[in-house]
């Protein structure tokens, strides 16, 4: 099994970028330029490393090599991504690798790409200035476009699996792991569980409990193995349960009208351990909103519409207003999952007069915003 951590210095020993292996300071890919030069990279390494794995490091001045890290980032889209834009696509997967001197939310990212049985992969439509049909290829450090034969040469193999070979896991970097995990969290009761015989999750949360229900927020969970690391926030509430084969976390968003409100769950992701020391993880999203009563709902909208116009027209509200405003985020999230189509535009619109009406019903507009983004980005 390889050691990733390991993996990424021996990639950066190389210094210089190649044909199997590329290096960025961050990845962009919610904007179409970012997203056609990712895509353009992976259909390059992929062509020009058919027989074994190329790789991509995230988070690396590229100057100097220094790793300096990125944000955690959510990988669930990438390989649908990448079977949308591209041709005969590679497999890639997205991994999040913690350095010990790096802060705690920040880790590098490591993309793996391999290419499917050698197969020439193209692009698939045109992207930004890129067009349908392009092959590219690594010349040195650079992806470029090129004029190609139908069999595709295979010149790294050999150098890729020396390195490989070289970050294989052992014993005392796996023991190394789980101390230091365990000593770094012990304000949050830290935890530990062996799968498959080899396999070693670390977890540490703090707990909450809600109708007898136990929660779980700010969150570690670390494949010690693997150096792959989860993480829930602060504002993150979710439940965690364990079989002998699988590492199980479920989360929620509280919902609700009027002070009666539930837990919601919004998305699943399972750790799967296999006999022959491989693991999964698989992401299901399960949210489906609360529907109310729709004469309910207009009259609630109605009237945080009414409030709205009062604040924007510096006019005073009364003691039953006050109480209502608390209610106003809240009131328009469930609106817009209810088909209210100018529901999240009216909150929006909100943000301004409720930041200066006061602290508490701006904090409970950026936490109906922060719900909003999460299931749309879910």
């Amino acid at each position: 099994m390889i050691n990733k951590r390991l993996l990424i210095k021996n990639l950066l020993a190389h210094n210089d970028e190649n044909s199997f292996y590329d290096k960025k300071r961050k990845l962009n890919i919610g904007e179409k330029e970012g997203k056609a030069k990712f895509l353009k990279h992976i259909c390059a390494l992929a062509n020009s490393n058919p027989k074994n794995n190329s790789y991509i490091v995230i988070g690396v001045e590229d100057e100097d090599n220094q790793i300096v890290g990125v944000d955690f980032f959510d990988d669930s889209k990438i390989q649908n991504l990448v079977n949308a834009y591209l041709d005969n696509p590679p497999l890639v997967a997205y991994e999040n690798i913690p350095f010990p001197h790096l802060p705690s939310d920040k880790v590098v990212g490591l993309v793996s790409i391999r290419s499917q049985g050698g197969i020439m992969c193209s692009l698939r439509k045109n992207i930004w200035k890129y067009y349908g049909g392009t092959v590219f290829f690594r010349d040195g450090s650079i992806s470029m476009p090129k004029v190609f034969d139908l069999e595709i040469k295979d010149v790294n193999s050999e150098i890729v699996s020396a390195i490989e070979s070289h970050a294989q896991n052992n014993i005392e970097l796996t023991l190394d792991g789980v101390f230091d995990f365990m000593s770094s969290r012990k304000d949050y009761n830290p935890a530990y569980k062996v799968f498959k015989e080899y396999f070693v999750v670390c977890w540490a949360a703090k707990e909450k409990r809600q109708n007898g229900e136990l929660y779980y927020s700010r969150v570690d969970i670390e494949l010690i193995n693997e150096h792959v690391k989860l993480f829930y926030s602060e504002l993150d509430e979710v439940s965690i349960s364990l079989t002998d084969n699988q590492f199980k976390i479920v989360e929620y968003v509280q919902l609700g009208l009027q002070d009666t409100y539930r837990y919601y769950p919004l998305e699943e992701v399972v750790i799967t351990f296999k006999d022959n020391a491989s693991y999964d993880i698989e992401r299901k999203l399960l949210f489906e909103p609360p529907q109310f009563d729709r004469k309910t709902l207009y009259h609630l909208y109605n009237s945080n519409n009414t409030l709205i116009e009062k604040l924007k027209n510096g006019i005073l509200l009364s003691k039953s207003e006050e109480k209502d405003i608390l209610n106003l985020p809240a009131t328009y999230l469930i609106c817009y999952f209810n088909d209210f189509s100018e529901a999240k535009e009216k909150l929006e619109e909100a943000k301004p007069y409720l930041k200066t009406y006061n602290d508490s019903v701006y904090m409970l507009y950026k936490e109906s915003i922060r719900i909003v983004r999460k299931v749309r980005y879910s």
